[in-house]
């Protein structure tokens, strides 16, 4: 058992629950696989508030990873393709995954190494900046390609 003061002393759990009541505070199992079994003589309420604000730093820290999606069509103009490009080179930047869409309209459809090729040369474009999570896939009438930043050292 650990007394606010720091003292450590290995007593039985009776006894250790009446001198935390003595003290008006609460015995809390802090390491129950040890041996003996850690506890604290600590104000419970003010410990949970402590974690609490803990928790929430650290989860103000963190960064969550959004998926932005770029669309392309098979005859893309390039400078439209150029704008887009470099969209998803600053969600990359930013530590966001993209997904780069090549939409097929009508009988586009059957130009579909278009689009492939519009995909392919994208990935060569931002392999610096970012890892492709496979090769350019086709589902219905969408071509899509996922990037993912590469980490950071």
């Amino acid at each position: 058992m650990v007394f606010p003061d720091g003292k450590v002393e290995v007593l039985p759990t009776p006894v250790a629950v009446r001198q935390a009541k003595e003290l008006d505070l609460d015995l809390v199992l802090v390491s129950p696989t040890a041996d003996p079994p850690v506890a604290k003589i600590i104000d419970y309420g003010e410990w949970a508030y402590q974690q609490k604000k803990r928790q929430h730093e650290a989860k103000k820290k963190q960064h969550v990873m959004d998926l932005k999606e770029v669309k392309f069509r098979p005859n893309t103009d390039e400078h439209d393709y150029a704008f887009k490009r470099n969209h998803a080179l600053r969600f990359l930047q930013e530590g966001n995954k993209v997904k780069a869409t090549v939409a097929f309209r009508g009988r586009e459809i059957t130009h579909a190494d278009l689009g492939r090729g519009l995909l392919e040369k994208l990935v060569a474009e931002l392999g610096e900046q970012g890892t492709v999570e496979g090769r350019p896939r086709m589902e219905g009438r969408l071509m899509h390609v996922i990037i993912s930043p590469k980490k950071s050292k």
